[in-house]
């Protein structure tokens, strides 16, 4: 009782303005007018930031390649197949689908820890700080989709309608962050909360609307192993390797099923416990008490206090979304980037608008559906723009939401698998993000020199 009580007292700091260090309660920096983005929160823009260059420079390399000399090897090197065996157990896929079905299956992981840190401290944990970004998210998803249907209806293509409804993180924030200041740091908190809503629907669509012959058996199996592992953590087992061997099991269990295994991640980074072991306090209590020589003993006790003083949802992020930022991710680009573009690129029937339908949806959609969503929750009170922000400026953060790349290339995968319509939806896909990076950007750029001048 007494670590509960005095954890409930326990406070963090984050840097105000001006640099100087100030208590609050923790989490609450993003709900409180003037100060910046909690350190948290912080290091993760960073790193989305500094990964969507690493992931940009990948794409570019796969498209040069699968555009060169040289693109024999390129699709000879993502369709050789690797296999992993016990017994007469046999897994095989080639490299292209161990990255989309594996690799990004940890991706997902980290959103679900993502999501799972902002339900608990962050914006999702207020519903009226979250209500404006969530119903701009709607809009930013619903229209898109609707934008794609009308130009594709009728092509053969129209199950490709959720490629438009993601923006990519990673690449929204890098194109914030070469902005700089100029951009309120409350309307940065808005593109992060409306991209993780967004990333939100994105698995729910690929859930429930691209699963195929699904299985019950295996995703019952998968369910039974999520609830062991909670049951694992309500009995105090904070021992890692139960854990991943249960994990591999899900991800093992949700690949049969017919579910995209990537979902497995995501329900695994939901599960992750977002409250610290040890309160804060009691670590701080017990480094203030230590001699000038410690023992062994009390540096291992202090140790563990310090680990178990972090919530393992925010150790797994700290330690995980480096390795996502800046080799998945680019692993993922590299993979699925390389389009080969020709003259005939859009010569298969519906494969022009496929590709008109994406741009469309993603640059025109995303634009006039995050607008549109935003002003109706101010005007009917459900919401309140950024601190800070204008309308035009929140134009332009929903002009930069077209930037689609990761999960709509993702999602073009699980829509068309193989063959002329992928082709021309990836194409539409780097069309569009590469516009809509542009378009947002330069209008955030006027708009928020205009406001710096008066």
């Amino acid at each position: 009782m007494a670590f509960r009580d005095r954890g409930a007292e326990a406070v963090a700091t984050t840097k105000i303005d001006d640099g100087s260090a100030a208590p609050h309660p923790t989490g609450a920096a993003d709900a409180v007018p003037g100060r910046r983005v909690p350190r948290v929160l912080r290091q993760f823009l960073e790193t989305e930031a500094a990964g969507g260059l690493v992931v940009l420079a990948a794409a570019a390399g796969a498209l040069v390649w699968a555009n060169s000399p040289w693109a024999a090897s390129y699709r000879a090197l993502w369709h050789t197949e690797l296999s992993i065996g016990l017994g007469r157990f046999v897994l095989s896929e080639d490299l292209r689908h161990w990255v989309n079905d594996g690799l990004m299956a940890i991706f997902f992981f980290v959103v679900g820890l993502e999501i799972k840190r902002e339900l608990v401290h962050g914006q999702l944990r207020d519903p009226r700080a979250v209500a404006m970004p969530a119903i701009a998210a709607a809009g930013g998803m619903a229209v898109p989709a609707l934008f794609f249907l009308l130009v594709a209806h009728g092509s053969g293509g129209s199950k490709g309608w959720g490629i438009p409804m993601a923006t990519d993180i990673a690449f929204a924030i890098g194109v914030v962050a070469v902005l700089g200041s100029r951009v309120p740091a409350s309307l940065k908190l808005f593109l992060l909360t409306l991209a993780i809503v967004d990333d939100i629907g994105a698995i729910m669509v690929i859930a429930i609307f691209y699963a195929t012959d699904v299985q019950p058996a295996f995703l019952m199996t998968a369910l039974v192993l999520l609830a062991v592992m909670v049951g694992l953590h309500r009995a105090g087992i904070v021992w890692m390797p139960p854990y991943v061997v249960l994990g591999i099991g899900v991800w093992l269990a949700t690949q049969a099923s017919g579910v995209h295994a990537t979902i497995a991640g995501v329900g695994l980074g939901l599960l992750a416990p977002a409250r610290p072991l040890t309160p804060a306090a009691v670590a701080r209590h017990w480094a203030g008490d230590l001699t000038d020589d410690p023992s062994p003993a009390e540096l291992s006790a202090m140790t563990r206090l310090a680990k178990t003083s972090v919530s393992p949802a925010e150790r797994l992020e700290h330690l995980l979304h480096p390795w996502t930022s800046f080799v998945v991710v680019p692993l993922f680009a590299l993979a699925n980037a390389g389009v080969a573009i020709t003259t005939d690129s859009f010569d298969a029937p519906g494969s022009l608008r496929v590709a008109v339908g994406v741009v469309v949806g993603l640059v025109l959609g995303k634009l006039v559906g995050i607008t549109a969503a935003s002003w109706l929750a101010v005007r009917f009170g459900a919401g309140r723009l950024p601190e800070g922000a204008t309308w035009p400026m929140v134009a332009g953060i929903a002009a930069i939401g077209g930037i689609g790349f990761t999960v709509s290339l993702f999602i073009t995968e699980l829509a068309y698998g193989s063959g002329p319509l992928q082709e021309a939806a990836k194409i539409g896909v780097l069309v569009a993000s590469t516009v809509a990076a542009l378009v947002g950007a330069l209008w955030l750029m006027r708009v928020t020199r205009k406001a710096a001048t008066g």
